[in-house]
């Protein structure tokens, strides 16, 4: 099996920028049963907020994991991670993906 097709996707994820300039970028996803992102890299670390619950399938390359996920989950990734995630579940599934550009940007956070 290719990593193309572990997942039998009904289609692609909606990806809505919110906001994107030199030290940020926000993305909401929203997804439909069985949507996916596609296969994709981070260029930069980057934390996940949830606002619905749902089951979450990552694939890694190697391993395709599930997630329960419950509004107001949050968890955070290194950059480079590649991977394709989709929404296993029975109803919509949504997340905010803030992405750190630079990370000297968020020193305000301790002032």
């Amino acid at each position: 099996m290719t990593r193309s097709d572990r997942f039998k996707s009904t289609g692609p994820a909606r990806p809505t920028v919110q906001h994107d300039d030199a030290d940020i970028k926000i993305t909401r996803w929203d997804f439909a049963p069985g949507t996916t992102t596609g296969w994709h890299r981070h260029t930069w670390p980057y934390f996940v907020v949830m606002l619905t619950d749902a089951l979450m399938q990552v694939d890694d390359g190697a391993n395709v994991k599930e997630f329960h996920r419950t509004a107001g989950d949050t968890y955070q990734r290194p950059a480079g991670v590649e991977h394709d995630v989709m929404n296993g579940s029975a109803t919509q599934m949504t997340f905010v993906e803030i992405e750190v550009k630079r990370a000297e940007s968020l020193k305000f956070l301790g002032s």
